[in-house]
């Protein structure tokens, strides 16, 4: 079975790359939202295996998505992986203690980083 994934940034161009590359790697792209209060609509609408989520949303942060997402899909919500053009070192702790399952630089995506981070 192959791993579902929700994509959430507001730039168009990096969701249709995003897309590319992850289902060139194996997984099944279930949705796409560009903003925060999207996202947490479509994780419980979709019930994907994870999430994609970038650092920096136009209505709220990711950090702040992430925990809307654990609260609202209590112990069934998926895994969530923080994706920036920024590098990790740029937000100190925040990663860690978001609860996502790491961060990815997003000139370094690829599926078989994400598949890493889900191990």
């Amino acid at each position: 079975m192959r791993t579902t994934i929700l994509i959430v940034d507001d730039h168009p161009s990096f969701r249709a790359s995003a897309r590319a590359i992850l289902e060139a790697d194996g997984f099944t792209v279930v949705g796409e939202a560009e903003t925060g209060a999207d996202a947490i609509d479509a994780a419980a609408e979709k019930r994907p295996d994870v999430v994609l989520l970038d650092v920096q949303l136009p209505d709220m942060s990711g950090f702040a998505v992430c925990s809307a997402i654990a609260g609202r899909l209590n112990g069934s919500a998926p895994q969530i992986v923080l994706v920036s053009s920024r590098d990790a070192c740029d937000f100190g702790p925040l990663v860690e203690a978001s609860g996502a399952r790491g961060f990815i630089a997003k000139a370094e995506l690829s599926g078989a980083e994400v598949a890493a981070l889900l191990r």
